[in-house]
């Protein structure tokens, strides 16, 4: 499990980007809010994922709230989920 992200936190989706060094997580807490995180991924750090952002402290309503908050938060997540839009499906918690 990657760094912020709680152990007791469900992560139901994880999408990378095209190049696969970039990911963010959404995840439901046991009080039944959502969040998300970024992560990257270098050849230096052994390809272990390391956390580049602080959202996954944000408290969300729905999963729906946390991915919106994601695709704004994250440069490459619209796009990654435009051309691929099967992700958007899989990154919402009641297709989990």
């Amino acid at each position: 499990m990657s760094r912020r992200i709680d152990p007791s936190w469900l992560v139901y989706a994880s999408i990378e980007n095209a190049e696969h060094d970039r990911c963010v997580d959404l995840f439901r807490r046991p009080d039944g809010s959502f969040g998300f995180e970024e992560f990257r991924r270098d050849p230096e750090d052994g390809g272990a994922w390391t956390p580049v952002s602080y959202h996954s402290a944000a408290v969300h309503p729905s999963g729906e709230a946390a991915l919106g908050a994601a695709e704004s938060a994250v440069p490459w997540l619209p796009q990654r989920l435009g051309d691929r839009p099967a992700l958007r499906e899989t990154a919402l918690p009641n297709s989990a």
